[in-house]
């Protein structure tokens, strides 16, 4: 049953939280029959590791670095058996689930809510809980549509939540944002929760900006397909627009104490877990599996993009980028014969994960001006920024310098002026390339949103794929909800992942 899932998904956070243990604090082993009690403060630093953690693609195969696949940045190696999974979109209800840990991170975000409701003193710590639980509805909304919202993390009422309309959620998240900030606001004399918050050590005006750029992010996701909704999202924009928003000088990682000491003690950054190496040296699971896709090369190779060099690697055999097609038969190209990612994504264990880059965050704001959601600042300033801050991120030597020449360029999706045509497809093909591979999902998002980048040469070539577009529109719901929860998803429509869309996109 679902009150029961809650209860043995929410230990994971226990193993989180205990960043002092030697064992290492990312450790997964604890006795479900026998959870801790945590303080406020480990509490939301396991919270907050644990939402940074699932971004970053630390859980391997699971979570979303399956999408760097379908997005064009990477194609599995020839050192592998082809995926049917992968390469012919052939997933069932156990792929690819989120599901279920959103919802174990939820409960832990709710037990900080529930806390400060007893004890104003925590009113910070609510504030955050609020904010984080907010993103991470907007996850499984964008997974899956419609999920459990108003009834969730209420077992003792609500054994077997019903969903509610993705829409309605996005609307109930952009109020529980404006009270978020306000309660942020009213609590001048709550404790402060220091170095237990991971990504802004206590900063509650860079918190108010984190909650600004998701009411930014939501009112955008809608902007594009749904323009009944669009006065309405300008006026609930406003409300806090004085608040301001993150962007190349004030961003959101998470640090909480990632250390290269012992790289298999689960301490290390989960994305360096995943895409980087072992303590002997030997490519870790992402590093070995994931090589440079030819969707990703050859657009950055036609924008003449310095990044590339830094995203990924040349080839062992021949000191040159080489890609392979999704789909397509590897042959001889084996890891020595291809691209692997490069220094400037997997920079070291200890590196923070990435919540929202400065980069994705300059460019929200950039297409918030050119919609007329944001009334300060230029879009092309802020384009610019965005395109900087992803140089600056990936390493690019003399980065501000070397950004400056590239977006210079005469270049359409380039250079702002020579964008003219079509100023979104610049900004959102420019946070595609600024995306790769961390933020993966962000760029599923915006492609199923926008369209762009243009992915229809990286459709699988896999004899037997399924489905006509570049990438599936959506992932079933996980089976564990036929099998806890079956009256209230049983009532959804049935999901089609090629023609089922999520109430803001467009059928790709």
């Amino acid at each position: 049953m679902m009150k029961k899932r809650y209860i043995i998904l929410t230990t994971l956070f226990f193993a989180l939280v205990i960043t002092s243990c030697k064992k290492g604090f990312l450790s997964q082993e604890v006795n479900p029959n026998s959870p801790s009690v945590a303080s406020p403060q480990n509490l939301l630093t396991g919270a907050l590791a644990t939402t940074a953690y699932r971004i970053n693609g630390g859980g391997g195969s699971q979570y979303y670095n399956y999408l760097s696949v379908w997005m064009g940045y990477t194609t599995p190696s020839g050192n592998y058996v082809p995926s049917p999974t992968l390469e012919q979109y052939s997933f069932t209800n156990a792929s690819f689930q989120v599901f279920n840990p959103l919802y174990s991170n939820l409960t832990n975000y709710n037990a900080l809510i529930t806390a400060a409701a007893a004890n104003p003193a925590l009113n910070y710590f609510a504030a955050i809980a609020q904010i984080m639980s907010c993103l991470d509805y907007q996850e499984l909304v964008d997974n899956y549509n419609d999920v459990p919202y108003s009834q969730a993390l209420n077992s003792s009422k609500y054994l077997f939540p019903a969903y509610d309309k993705g829409q309605d959620i996005y609307n109930a998240l952009e109020t529980r944002l404006d009270g978020a900030i306000a309660l942020i606001n009213s609590s001048g004399s709550a404790s402060s929760p220091g170095s237990s918050d991971v990504y802004f050590s206590g900063n509650m005006t860079s918190w108010k900006k984190f909650a600004n750029t998701l009411k930014l992010r939501i009112a955008l996701r809608q902007n594009t397909n749904l323009p009944g909704n669009v006065a309405a999202l300008k006026t609930e924009v406003a409300k806090t627009a004085s608040e301001g928003y993150l962007d190349d000088k004030t961003f959101a990682l998470c640090q909480p104490g990632y250390s290269a000491s012992d790289l298999n003690s689960g301490q290390q950054s989960p994305f360096y877990l995943y895409w980087g190496y072992s303590a002997a040296g030997g490519e870790q699971q992402g590093h070995a599996y994931n090589r440079l896709n030819n969707f990703y090369k050859t657009l950055l190779q036609n924008y003449n993009d310095p990044r590339l060099s830094q995203a990924y690697a040349p080839a062992l055999s021949s000191n040159t980028m080489v890609g392979l097609t999704l789909g397509a038969s590897n042959g001889a190209l084996t890891n020595q014969f291809t691209s692997a990612v490069g220094p400037g994504l997997i920079i070291s264990p200890s590196m923070p994960s990435v919540v929202i880059s400065g980069a994705e965050a300059c460019f929200l704001v950039s297409e918030g001006i050119l919609e007329g959601y944001v009334t300060s600042g230029t879009a092309q300033d802020y384009y610019q920024r965005g395109i900087t801050a992803s140089f600056v991120a990936l390493q690019v030597p003399n980065a501000a310098a070397a950004a400056a020449t590239y977006y210079a360029q005469t270049t359409a999706n380039v250079g702002w002026t020579s964008s003219s045509a079509n100023y979104l497809q610049a900004i959102i093909t420019q946070k595609y390339i600024s995306l790769v591979n961390y933020g993966s999902f962000e760029a599923y998002n915006e492609w199923r949103r926008t369209g762009y980048p243009i992915l229809t040469s990286n459709r699988s070539v896999k004899a037997g794929a399924l489905g006509t577009g570049p990438a599936p529109n959506r992932i079933y719901y996980p089976s564990t909800e036929f099998s806890t929860n079956l009256t209230a998803v049983s009532a959804e429509p049935a999901v089609d992942p090629f023609n089922s869309i999520i109430f803001w996109a467009v059928k790709r």
